[in-house]
């Protein structure tokens, strides 16, 4: 492998101090109840309640259980915080993990070996755990991060914006067998002209996060790399194709929101989103009539494409059997029902739109179904690669090029390959 570069070195490091020991050496334990504390990228008022829920609930049964922190740490910044945490000797208990930053956890010796503690723990039947969900957090027949989170992604609508633009709803063309990007991108364009609003938000793209990007390029076949991750493709023609069609949507279709537009669909300023169902809650409260599809076909036809998050126990804790038997308890059964309110589980009983609509009363069943049991199934999880931390940087950098306006497409996606492929060699 070649080298990783600074960003990457620094990640790499500081999993294998917490792997093998070194400067950053657990500490032993104090007497007493012993604190815990799981970094999570989320701050979300409703879903800390529930995890505050279930951390309390443990600790009537657990008193070697003291404080259970959940500590938030903003998604843009979420495994560089973590890795230099963990590389100044002030890892976390537990930690989500990032789909992309899954091959170096699980390759690390980072985290802790979890089937003996999660098969010996009450009410768990790990064969219950989908292959689908688990194949990314495992290694040599090993688990080692519970995939607490396999969330497709699909289009939050707004269903009066397009009335008003004097568009079909995107229900409408699926029950015709039309939605497509071609149109989908044509009714955003005509929101953004008549209305003057946002038309279509990828959400926590920004021209930043371009691993979200994943959501659109899927419809024409493109990948990042190959499947070995040893070849980079966005120089293919299906990813120069699914380029060029999102650089015309947004410069001179209008049908996104350009570079350092502030949009929020969630607030009515945009006709769609695309998101996942942990965004539902945002909706609670909705002035206007809303909807959730699938994405739309591309020229491949329909995909869907999924994001992930593991939850994992680092080894350097100085409490790390406790955290990893509070993550058999956060995980059982009864609880991953209640975390399926905002985080797909992996639990194939729980794969059922009966099942997820006890916990997502504001989704339908047959939502539901279309977007996340059918997604889960056919889809393809985001990208993710060994070496994540600088890859995901060289790529948005350059990418930089292609959002503004004129650029050339094929020229700048050429660029990218000319930067990545050197990582990418064996």
């Amino acid at each position: 492998m070649k080298p990783l570069g600074r960003l990457a070195a620094l990640a790499t490091a500081a999993l294998l101090a917490t792997g093998c020991g070194g400067g950053n050496a657990a500490a032993p334990a104090a007497s007493g109840p012993q604190p815990l504390r799981m970094t999570i990228w989320t701050s979300n008022e409703a879903h800390l309640k529930l995890f505050n829920e279930i951390a309390a609930e443990y600790r009537k049964s657990h008193p070697d259980a003291g404080e259970i922190k959940f500590d938030p740490i903003p998604f843009e910044s979420y495994t560089t915080t973590l890795t230099t945490q963990i590389a100044g000797g002030k890892a976390p208990d537990l930690a989500w993990i990032l789909e992309g930053s899954a091959p170096d956890f699980v390759s690390s010796g980072a985290l802790v070996p979890l089937k003996g503690v999660l098969g010996k723990a009450q009410g768990y039947d790990l064969a219950d755990l989908t292959p689908a969900a688990t194949k990314l957090w495992e290694k040599d027949g090993e688990l080692y991060a519970y995939p607490f989170s396999t969330s497709p992604f699909g289009v939050f609508v707004n269903e009066d914006l397009l009335k008003a633009a004097g568009q079909k709803t995107p229900e409408e063309l699926i029950k015709a067998g039309k939605w497509t990007w071609d149109e989908a991108l044509a009714m955003n364009a005509a929101v953004a002209k008549k209305e003057g609003k946002g038309g279509l938000i990828i959400r926590d793209f920004d021209y930043k996060n371009w691993d979200n990007l994943a959501s659109f390029w899927g419809g024409w076949g493109a990948r990042a790399w190959s499947d070995d991750g040893r070849t980079c493709q966005f120089d293919s023609p299906e990813m120069v194709e699914a380029m060029t069609t999102l650089h015309k949507a947004i410069f001179t279709d209008k049908a996104l929101p350009g570079p350092g537009t502030s949009v929020d669909f969630f607030a009515g300023e945009a006709a769609m989103t695309i998101t996942q169902i942990s965004r539902a809650s945002l909706l609670q409260d909705a002035k206007f009539k809303w909807d959730l599809v699938p994405l739309p076909a591309g020229p491949k036809g329909e995909y869907a494409v999924f994001g992930q998050a593991g939850i994992g126990v680092l080894k350097n804790s100085p409490h790390a059997d406790l955290a990893a038997d509070f993550l058999a308890f956060f995980t059982d059964p009864a609880n991953s029902a209640k975390l399926a309110a905002y985080f797909p589980p992996p639990r194939a009983a729980q794969l059922t739109s009966e099942t997820l609509a006890k916990s997502n009363p504001l989704l339908k069943p047959e939502q539901l179904q279309r977007v996340v049991i059918d997604g889960i199934a056919k889809g393809v999880v985001k990208p993710n690669h060994a070496g994540q931390a600088e890859l995901a940087q060289t790529v948005r950098a350059a990418l930089d090029p292609l959002w503004q306006p004129g650029a050339d497409v094929k020229t700048v996606l050429d660029g990218v390959c000319a930067k990545i492929q050197p990582m990418l060699g064996a």
